[in-house]
């Protein structure tokens, strides 16, 4: 018997309780485990510390996976203890696991090997944003990061707000925290008066901002405060 992979959610923010978004189920869920697939072992000590799971955390194991785990015998490595019957639980640096985030190489590979993915349920910064920005939730695109360097990074811009025009889709990305003012300043530049953009930060925290409006009213507006903020922005139609 094979063991099972859970994808473990966490909150968005430092400053949220657990409680306050996740439901009882997934404590008792973590309080089977002992073996946790991270993509970074202090703040997953933390976050299972501050959801008072039943085991001591210094008895739990914790291997890493992030952008350095490159090697496919690695991921195969992690995935090894699960094939001996041990269930783990992924867990990322801030939401759900494998969106946006480097654990979809594990469950990708469980899926391979016949291993049982359960996913549960928990906060995601980028479906909140959409529900909260009145944009088309019918039909949308997670786009991920834009380029960093010009001309690429205008281009990319433009081609999704093509598309939010010519699709009505919403176009969702996001960018590094420290990079959101540059990326704010570029989006009311060149984007054009009427398309929609929503700018939505910190959700969940107590200093949550999330607005939609046109390019148009941006241009008018004081520039909202998201400097190294956790950001998601939407362009629409």
């Amino acid at each position: 018997m094979y063991g099972t992979l859970y994808l473990l959610p966490c909150p968005v923010s430092d400053e949220t309780a657990v409680s306050d978004v996740l439901p009882e189920y997934n404590g008792r869920i973590m309080d089977t485990l002992d073996y946790f697939i991270v993509e970074n072992v202090r703040s997953a000590r933390r976050f299972l510390s501050k959801a008072r799971i039943s085991r001591p955390i210094d008895e739990l194991e914790f291997r890493e996976l992030n952008e350095h785990t490159t090697s496919p015998r690695d991921i195969e490595m992690l995935v090894q203890p699960l094939l001996e019957g041990r269930s783990a639980g992924v867990i990322s640096e801030a939401g759900v696991p494998a969106v946006a985030d480097p654990g979809a190489v594990v469950v990708a590979l469980c899926h391979k090997r016949g291993i049982r993915v359960v996913p549960l349920v928990g906060p995601s910064s980028i479906i909140m944003a959409v529900m909260a920005s009145g944009q088309n939730g019918q039909s949308f695109a997670f786009n991920g990061y834009l380029p960093v360097k010009e001309p690429d990074r205008s281009r990319a811009v433009k081609r999704f707000e093509a598309r939010a025009q010519s699709e009505g889709q919403s176009q969702v990305f996001i960018e590094t925290p420290y990079r959101n003012v540059k990326l704010f300043e570029l989006l009311i530049k060149i984007c054009s008066p009427a398309t929609m953009l929503t700018v939505a930060a910190d959700i969940t925290a107590p200093s949550e901002y999330i607005l939609s409006c046109p390019i148009s009213d941006w241009r008018r507006r004081s520039m909202p405060d998201i400097a190294k903020r956790p950001a998601i922005f939407i362009l629409g139609k």
